[in-house]
């Protein structure tokens, strides 16, 4: 850039004219003391646009200029050279294509992206070997994002700040609710900060839902962030990733959907919530519960409770006695723990019986002695356990009777004719081993334990009659 030519008015000239003429003269020649200066034009600059490095102050009799990718002249981040007596350009490691140099040293960077943002140096070399740097910073807009301080608030009580993010320098702030300006009429509870960068809601409720969005403008350029939808969440439902997990084996994923943004979501168990950390065990099969949130919303899903495929554990077979007589019958039941249902099979001296939960032998003999096993079987985890019990058919078998006698005198008195009604009879055993006790009406009943071949009948009340039996030895 040359200065300008001298007025070719001759004569006079008005007063006005002569300081027109003056300051003209003093912008063009600044004082020999200024510095060296880088300024980018324009200072924030949007995306694809072109920015200048406009140099200040470049020294009369320089031979060449150098620029450099970052705050230091280092050779490796050279991007340009520029000859003043040849008007040559050489591109250096750093260069990519964009930049141009002018002959008064300035830098032109077209299409700028974010990689292009950072701190610029130029280096002058004038014709007696003085060598000088200047350093200049372009800084390109970045897009917003909105941020809040409470992802959680309480609708109707708790407030809710908004915040356009990073904080800009030389720039202002917009906000739109729905692509429109804030209303006047909810700006009673709706409050901007002083450099309008954080929007405030107290309190915030469910008609303050909609999508809200900030600006961020500087004189050379402005850009929006994505659109914050503050909604009425839908109502969520849980999906699983396997419908039949076995015990030990598979893994499961419980997912709440469908996936929010700008919200949260809570777990629960049993309707309690689900800490941190914690191991689900087999019995915490549910019913489980998501719950989504937002600032202006929540909502639950319909309950839902695993169905865990495990066992069969061991199998436990009822009743616990090993040692039947001959004649009677062998009623056995087999149960495990199992999900689904165990299946059941008998097997007797290695020989398949029934596939019944429940087996039974009628009229023992001695030939029904020996192993009888269970096999409960899973059809889903494809699981067998087995447990076997051996039974004994043997024994010397005696009658047990019970012998009673009411009678309606004193107990003193019931033991003189006790005694003289047994006078009679083939029953022998003393009186002290009867078992007697006194009734209503000064009736006593006295039992005793013998062994009688059948039923028979005793004379003046008293009777014996089969009650049990058991094995002896």
């Amino acid at each position: 850039m040359q200065p300008p030519s001298a007025c070719p008015c001759r004569g006079g000239i008005p007063w006005q004219r002569i300081l027109l003429a003056v300051s003209l003269l003093t912008f063009w020649y600044p004082h020999p003391t200024a510095l060296l200066t880088i300024e980018p034009v324009p200072f924030d600059a949007a995306e694809g646009r072109d920015v200048l490095l406009l140099v200040h102050n470049v020294s009369e009799n320089a031979i060449g200029y150098n620029w450099f990718k970052g705050n230091t002249a280092n050779n490796s981040f050279k991007i340009i050279s520029y000859l003043v007596s040849s008007q040559m350009t050489t591109p250096g490691p750093a260069f990519n294509g964009g930049e141009k140099i002018y002959s008064n040293g300035s830098l032109l960077l077209q299409k700028v992206t974010q990689n292009d943002t950072g701190f610029y140096t130029l280096q002058t070399v004038t014709a007696d070997a003085i060598v000088e740097l200047a350093t200049g910073e372009f800084f390109k807009l970045p897009k917003p994002n909105i941020t809040i301080n409470n992802s959680q608030p309480m609708e109707g009580e708790d407030s809710l700040a908004l915040t356009c993010e990073p904080e800009i320098n030389y720039g202002s702030y917009l906000w739109k609710i729905n692509n429109q300006m804030i209303p006047d009429g909810d700006r009673l509870k709706m409050q901007l900060s002083p450099d309008h960068r954080t929007l405030s809601i107290d309190p915030v409720r469910q008609e303050d839902a909609g999508e809200y969005q900030c600006e961020a403008s500087n004189p050379a350029s402005s850009t929006r962030s994505d659109r914050y939808r503050l909604a009425k969440l839908p109502k969520p439902n849980i999906t699983i990733n396997n419908s039949q997990p076995m015990e030990g084996e598979d893994s499961l994923a419980l997912t709440c959907e469908p996936e929010i943004n700008y919200g949260s979501y809570l777990w629960k168990i049993n309707n309690q919530m689900i800490p941190d950390g914690d191991r689900l065990k087999l019995n915490d099969t549910g019913p489980y519960e998501c719950e989504t949130q937002n600032p202006v919303s929540a909502n639950r899903s319909d309950p839902l409770t695993l169905n865990i495929s495990y066992g069969p554990d061991a199998p436990i077979i009822k009743p616990p006695d090993s040692h039947f007589r001959p004649g009677t019958n062998l009623n056995l039941s087999c149960h495990a723990d199992s999900n689904p249902p165990a299946q059941y099979s008998w097997s007797f001296n290695g020989r398949l019986l029934e596939s019944t939960q429940q087996l039974s032998v009628p009229n023992l003999s001695t030939n029904n002695s020996g192993s009888y096993v269970c096999v409960a079987h899973n059809s889903v985890t494809n699981f067998n356990r087995t447990t076997t019990k051996n039974i004994t058919v043997s024994g010397k078998w005696t009658q047990e009777h019970s012998i009673k006698y009411w009678t309606p005198f004193p107990p003193l008195l019931f033991w003189f004719i006790w005694e003289r009604l047994l006078a009679d009879t083939p029953l022998k055993f003393p009186v002290s081993s009867l078992l007697c006790h006194a009734g209503e009406s000064w009736s006593l009943s006295c039992s005793h334990r013998v062994s009688l071949p059948g039923r028979q009948e005793l004379g003046g009340g008293a009777r014996a009659k089969v009650r049990s039996v058991h094995r002896e030895g």
